[in-house]
């Protein structure tokens, strides 16, 4: 066969792209915006370059995983796959590439401006040689990285004579938002071409939304939320949002081991069925999350006799659903939801995650990290977001260090998460917010991050989730069978000044507990002292396991699946 053009499409500064507005629908259309980019759009600009030579292209779907066309008389080119936020191409010809190139930035520059993609090409690809895998590698890790690093960036023209400015981008307006939005329920204001490609895309990223997510809610009933202020806050009582992020972990290694040492064409298939079997993982985990939200206002755990949450009605009758996905359609996915519900859905997902299958229904062995931040309903979006990556950069963090701690840097993952409740604002960092409201002399007055499941041959047990919401539980007063529940069952005032007496230490906490009677605090295992002192060591470090627990009792309310059960 003669030499092909291996090429790989990807896109840049997108956590930029779509939140560097502070407003959802801006944040919802730019999201769908860059998942067009590598997908839809790159097979359209395939079909119209097909339509150009009077050749055919193969566009590989769930059922022609399989087939290879490329190297046929009358097959230009060729999807390999489309994941993880790019696309694998291959061409008979450099000049097809090119071309492809063109035309596929040519849509991107008119339908997403501020939206950027790199692409990098191989133009000495031979199929059936052998070097499939490492043609790849290097153009992902050299050849695409290289290009990132040397783009010159645009500088936008800033305006001329008289202009006004985009509330959300700061470029120059174009024109006002009013045909995009509700007028009558928010404020009309001025938008650049970036802020008005983004609102344009709104409808079609709604519809996609319930196409994608069809059969597991009511949608003759339901909606999906446009705007914060729509996410089930309830007035005088709680408006929160929640930003939660969760990836997969460990997913370029699998990647890159996918199809080792087999041929070229094996290689190319394996790949394929990974990345439809991931992108199925991560729509079938926020499916089971949205099923569950659904389930949850059904049976009256969030609105009903409860009066928990009040459900927006939208003008087509409707209820806005508390929750919104961002970005899904593989491991990557970001969702927003009603601040209250952020951490359990959140596990929920995680959870969800680890039970996906691969496309021949085996066990696919995933695991994620999650970073939750919980914020007042009009804080500026783009600023949560920025704590959120802290938060899953913490998170990953905990798996390194789990690694090392373990299993002596050998390869191990598991799913964790971190979150922090910004109840009055955010100053700083979230390193510098620890370092100053959680750090005591006593140690370390957080679990967080913590690890979803246990390990069966840790001694580091108690950093779980299955703790965490026990202790919270417990402090809530969920379990009335339990001694020691009635203490804290209505006692919030006592509850908040055990919350400061735990940051004096070991020694204070004693005494209040003996102030008040109390015999031990919620059960802790694996860690020595906890329940009497409040305290306790793991590997030689001092942490408070009850802080996070009572800081969590106004944001955490958990949710019933299927039968009525505790998720």
């Amino acid at each position: 066969m003669s030499k092909l053009t291996l090429t790989v499409v990807d896109t840049t500064g997108i956590q930029d792209y779509v939140f560097s507005s502070n407003r959802l629908r801006e944040n919802i259309g730019a999201s769908y915006l860059v998942s067009q980019a590598t997908k839809e759009w790159a097979e359209k600009a395939l079909l119209d370059l097909a339509k150009e030579l009077n050749q055919k292209v193969h566009i590989p779907k769930r059922n022609s995983l399989q087939e290879i066309h490329i190297g046929n008389e009358d097959v230009a080119a060729e999807i390999v796959y489309a994941g993880g936020g790019n696309t694998v191409l291959l061409f008979t010809s450099f000049e097809y590439a090119k071309r492809f190139t063109q035309i596929l930035t040519t849509r991107v520059l008119q339908n997403a401006p501020g939206l950027n993609i790199v692409v990098a090409h191989d133009k000495e690809f031979e199929l059936d040689k052998g070097g499939f895998k490492k043609k790849l590698t290097q153009l992902l890790e050299k050849e695409l990285a290289k290009k990132k690093r040397e783009r010159v960036a645009s500088v936008p023209l800033l305006g001329l004579g008289v202009t006004a400015a985009c509330r959300s981008t700061q470029f120059p307006a174009v024109n006002t938002s009013e045909k995009y939005i509700d007028a009558d329920e928010e404020d009309i204001y001025l938008i650049s071409r970036e802020s008005e490609s983004k609102l344009k895309a709104v409808p079609k990223a709604n519809q996609r939304l319930i196409e994608k997510f069809a059969g597991t809610f009511n949608s003759d009933l339901y909606d999906f939320p446009s705007r914060t202020d729509y996410l089930g806050r309830s007035e005088g009582e709680s408006s929160y949002v929640a930003i939660v992020h969760a990836d997969g972990n460990g997913m370029g290694n699998r990647f890159q081991e996918c199809g080792k040492g087999k041929s070229d064409r094996e290689a190319i298939v394996e790949m394929r069925q990974l990345s439809q079997s991931v992108e199925d993982a991560g729509v079938n985990a926020l499916r089971k999350v949205l099923e569950i939200v659904h389930n949850s206002i059904e049976n009256g755990e969030l609105v009903g006799y409860l009066g928990r949450f009040s459900l927006k009605i939208a003008k087509n009758g409707k209820y806005y659903l508390p929750f919104r996905p961002l970005v899904y359609g593989g491991d990557d996915v970001i969702f927003v939801c009603e601040g209250r519900i952020g951490l359990e859905l959140a596990a929920i997902y995680l959870k969800e995650f680890e039970k996906q299958k691969d496309i021949e229904y085996q066990p696919l062995n995933l695991t994620a990290r999650a970073g939750i931040c919980v914020v007042k309903t009009h804080y500026p979006f783009a600023r949560a977001y920025q704590i959120v990556e802290d938060l899953y950069g913490a998170a990953k963090k905990l798996i390194y260090e789990e690694r090392k701690r373990l299993y002596k840097d050998k390869e191990y993952y598991c799913s964790t998460l971190d979150w922090h409740f910004a109840a009055s604002g955010l100053i700083g960092s979230i390193g510098e917010i620890r370092q100053r409201e959680y750090e005591v002399p006593s140690g370390n007055m957080m679990m967080r991050p913590i690890r979803l499941k246990e390990h069966d041959s840790d001694d580091n047990q108690w950093r779980t989730w299955a703790n965490f919401i026990s202790a919270v539980q417990h402090f809530n007063g969920y379990f009335d069978d339990v001694e020691d529940n009635e203490k804290w069952k209505d006692r919030r005032n006592k509850i908040i000044a055990l919350r400061e007496v735990l940051r004096q230490g070991a020694d204070k906490t004693k005494q209040f507990m003996t102030t008040y009677g109390i015999k031990q605090l919620p059960p802790f295992p694996q860690i020595d002292n906890l329940q009497q002192e409040g305290w306790g060591e793991q590997n030689e470090k001092y942490y408070c396991g009850y802080f996070d627990a009572i800081e969590a009792m106004d944001f955490y309310m958990g949710l019933k699946g299927d039968n009525n059960e505790q998720v």
